[in-house]
């Protein structure tokens, strides 16, 4: 039987992407706040905030630490990714992360220029309607990650259908 890791987050950035090399392997990562509205039995409005650990690798990575931003709203597509450790004291800690595949900004007034870069690769399409502006970053699977650098990664871009 085949099994689905998809993860889907609408959520705000709780501080700027945290960068780290690897052999030449860009991770950024950076926690997003979900919030959940419901009415409690006396009728009552509450907020309900979940916090995520989003992953970025590669190129994907190197677009997060040019964009990304604390308090940003962000769509992100990924998968959920379990990892072990040892602390400082020899405890044995686990964590879940989402790993990202794309993610769109959808933070308001958004400025999307210069969004086409040689170094990564990019390319950006926007849509902008009544001043609301949405960028959506992709990586191309087309390729191979085993042989190529950051730099050879290259980006596509998904367009909202206006209708």
């Amino acid at each position: 039987m085949i099994g689905v890791n998809k993860v889907i987050l609408i959520g705000n950035l709780g501080k700027d992407p945290e960068i780290v090399m690897f052999d030449n392997v860009k991770k950024a990562s950076f926690p997003l706040a979900t919030t959940e509205q419901y009415k409690n039995h006396d009728g009552i409005k509450v907020d309900e905030t979940e916090w995520h650990n989003i992953v970025c690798w590669r190129g994907l990575a190197d677009v997060a630490d040019k964009f990304l931003r604390k308090s940003m709203q962000v769509y992100i597509e990924g998968k959920l990714k379990s990892r072990q450790w040892e602390d400082k004291d020899g405890n044995k800690r686990r964590t879940v992360e989402v790993v990202a595949e794309n993610f769109k900004i959808l933070t308001r007034n958004y400025s999307a220029q210069n969004t086409t870069s040689n170094t990564f690769h990019a390319q950006s399409n926007t849509t902008s309607l009544d001043d609301f502006t949405t960028t959506d970053f992709s990586l191309d699977t087309d390729s191979s990650f085993a042989d190529l650098s950051s730099d050879d990664l290259k980006f596509k871009t998904n367009r909202d259908l206006p209708f």
